[in-house]
């Protein structure tokens, strides 16, 4: 049995997707992007026997009707990748609202398994569902499951296999949906077919549907088509549409959509009792009264995140001073192995002190991801979401930002990137920009090693209270720059929201481990590939065009002198020559000139041309400001032990608490990583976005990190 067997998952968020997914491929996984778009595409193995089969999770929707691009990357993957069969993962706690894309499904004839998971919930909500029964309805297979036990999974790849070995033609299900509708469609089907109208692509009757549903882009695609075929069934859509608005005041679309949910009614009233009334208190609903209480739910929230701060800090301490110390020793160990010269500058201050100076940070970056990660995973985020939305509204925006804004590192650890992709499903192109404009304020994953490094040099003892007031503080601005550009650039009234509250769950070891280590392998691959090429550029920055003649060769005269003279403070001004031999050729080097360039407006805020180095490194990705900060005070000072950077920062003249909180400050404001920023662009449809994302966000972080080092030196 060599065929290959492609099986899609499919289903409504919060259904269980996610974790069926996991359970079935493990870490036989891999994340990419669907072609041309950047919806996350999630692929893996499922091993049955000796079978491997392939498993695609589609993104979750409500809808196969395109409202969003994960709708349109869903249908378009089932309809032109055919897939041997689709799992349609349906909460069964909540089947009427789940079956809606279950519909969908048939009718587009796709070899459908429904997988009725959380079965316990329903159990414990007093639903009773007969499995056999809603098959028998159906006409298709369906297996009760509990996806985050791995219960029946197996028996439910066995009938997904089955029905793919069976089903090769896809056999579209005609559900009535009234005279008027059903003629129309008749009409509309008998022309797609005589004229072979996209028969490339999709089912006749479908396409009819799809064109009386008022679908943007089948309609845009028939339109660049065949003109002539599409303009008759646009003419035939506003005929039915006409005579409904006449007689009934209503819509196709609208028609369409009560005679779905009139299926599922009656499927339900046949399959499914209640032994509990409907109105009982469940538990989600009791904790739910407690954790989103108006008053008690933010004040909880702000406990929770400062656990989670305190749990990252407490338990990543050992582990990174063991990682750092281990990029220490092989430092040591290649000083002492290779000569004097270029390479050995390269591989230890270039290499090994640039990169290991982030790679120092996965402990801390895995701690943060597993508290994240259980946070999520437990449904507790929703809330997270549900709680500010009143708040949002204060500021022009609503709570679809919140979840952009969280995806962002509003609980410290997230990427910009996702967070600003994110904004997509939300309705209100104003508030859409202005959410996408300021969650890269955000304290990403990027973000917090640096925090981490500058807050361990100055404020070790307070470590997780600092980044709770840092987290704190990101929203704060995030939410007044948002309301400026609500009532300037981009005015507009705030658009109703509405969210599902998943129930709480106990996240799974399994899917814990899963998703920190998908996130921290981003991390350590961003630091082996980016990260690596930007030190050693960086590195060659610091290093050429190196001393002029005249100026090296003074500084070897000093050098013959003091060995001529001798005596016992010899070693001590020989290490103090090199000292200033090192920082003087840094200084000259191109990134030093920059440095010192910069300098004449940037001491404002107390930054030294050191500084403005690494700050430049940071616009291509925030990570490099380590690494940067590690090289330019290796080869700054060189014939020192250097030790941990945080130690090294501490001791440097210059340096204090003051100038370390301005220093967190910029960064934490100033332009986003050049990953976003191309993101902010494509997501915004012009390059001026970006432009003014890269120019206003440096300008306002400038302005907050001197007023924060001002008014700190006068305190």
């Amino acid at each position: 049995m060599s065929e290959k067997i492609t099986i899609a998952l499919a289903g409504n968020p919060n259904a269980g997707k996610t974790t069926l997914f996991n359970a079935l491929t493990g870490s036989r996984q891999h994340v990419g992007n669907y072609p041309g778009v950047t919806v996350e595409k999630k692929e893996g193995v499922y091993l049955q026997g000796d079978r491997r089969i392939h498993i695609v999770d589609l993104p979750g929707t409500y809808s196969l009707t395109a409202y969003s691009v994960e709708e349109v990357v869903a249908r378009d993957f089932l309809l032109l990748q055919r897939p041997d069969a689709v799992i349609n993962i349906v909460d069964a706690a909540n089947l009427e609202r789940n079956l809606y894309l279950s519909c969908q499904f048939l009718e587009m004839g796709t070899p459908l398994v429904l997988a009725l998971n959380m079965m316990d919930v329903a159990r414990d909500r007093g639903v009773v569902i007969d499995p056999e029964k809603i098959a028998s309805l159906l006409g298709i297979p369906v297996v009760p499951i509990v996806a985050r036990q791995n219960k029946n999974t197996a028996q439910l790849m066995t009938e997904a296999v089955a029905l793919a070995g069976r089903w090769k033609d896809w056999r579209p299900r005609q559900l009535s949906y009234g005279d008027d509708i059903d003629g129309a469609i008749l009409r509309m089907e008998a022309l797609i077919t005589a004229r072979g109208f996209l028969a490339d692509r999709y089912p006749s009757r479908w396409l009819a549907v799809k064109y009386l549903e008022g679908d943007n882009p089948v309609i845009a695609e028939g339109r660049t088509r065949d003109p002539e075929t599409s303009a008759l069934l646009e003419a035939e859509t506003a005929g039915v549409t006409g005579h409904l608005l006449r007689t009934m005041d209503t819509y196709p679309e609208a028609v369409i959509a009560d005679h779905r949910y009139g299926f599922i009614k009656s499927l339900v009233k046949q399959a499914v009792t209640r032994q509990k009334p409907p109105e009982t208190l469940y538990a989600s609903d009791r904790i739910d009264r407690v954790l989103t209480h108006r008053l008690g739910g933010p004040l909880i929230m702000v406990g929770v995140l400062y656990a989670l701060y305190m749990f990252t800090f407490k338990a990543s301490e050992l582990p990174v001073t063991w990682c750092t110390s281990g990029f220490e020793w092989l430092g040591t160990v290649v000083d002492g192995a290779l000569p004097d010269g270029q390479l050995k500058s390269l591989l230890v201050s270039g290499i090994i002190d640039g990169v290991g100076g982030v790679l120092g940070f996965v402990p801390l970056i895995v701690c943060m991801f597993l508290g994240l990660s259980f946070l999520e995973d437990s449904g507790y985020l929703a809330r997270v979401a549900f709680m500010m939305d009143r708040i949002f509204r204060m500021f022009g925006l609503h709570g679809s930002s919140v979840m952009a804004y969280i995806v962002s590192g509003g609980i410290a650890g997230g990427c910009a990137v996702p967070g600003v992709m994110a904004t997509r499903t939300m309705r209100s192109p104003k508030e859409r920009m202005a959410t996408l404009l300021t969650a890269p304020f955000m304290s990403c994953g990027a973000k917090v090693p640096v925090i981490a490094l500058l807050t361990g040099a100055f404020f070790a003892s307070d470590q997780a209270t600092f980044l709770l007031v840092l987290t704190l503080l990101a929203w704060l601005v995030s939410l007044l720059v948002a309301k400026l550009l609500r009532v300037t650039v981009l005015r507009g009234e705030p658009t109703p929201f509405v969210m599902e509250l998943p129930p709480y769950r106990l996240p799974t070891l399994k899917g814990l481990v899963i998703h920190t280590g998908e996130r921290t392998w981003q991390y350590i691959r961003k630091a082996g590939t980016i990260i690596l090429g930007f030190s050693i550029v960086l590195w060659a920055m610091m290093t050429f065009p190196g001393l002029p003649a005249d100026i090296d060769n003074g500084f070897a005269a000093e050098r013959q002198e003091i060995q001529r003279q001798g005596g016992e403070t010899m070693a001590r001004r020989l290490l103090a020559l090199d000292a200033a031999r090192a920082e003087a050729a840094l200084q000259n080097s191109a990134a030093g000139r920059i440095g010192r360039m910069l300098e004449k407006v940037s001491w404002l805020a107390g930054f030294d041309w050191r500084m403005n180095i690494a700050l430049l490194g940071g616009v291509a990705a925030k990570e490099i400001i380590i690494s940067t900060l590690s090289t330019v005070y290796s080869l700054g000072e060189v014939g020192t032990d250097q030790g941990a950077l945080s130690e090294t920062l501490a001791r440097s003249p210059g340096w204090n608490p003051v100038l370390a909180m301005s220093f967190i400050v910029f960064i934490m404001f100033y332009s986003p990583c050049a990953a976003t920023l191309m993101c902010i662009v494509r997501e915004a449809g012009s390059w001026r976005w970006g432009l003014f994302s890269l120019t206003f966000n440096t300008m306002f972080a400038f302005v907050l990190a001197i007023i924060v080092y001002r008014v700190g030196g006068m305190l």
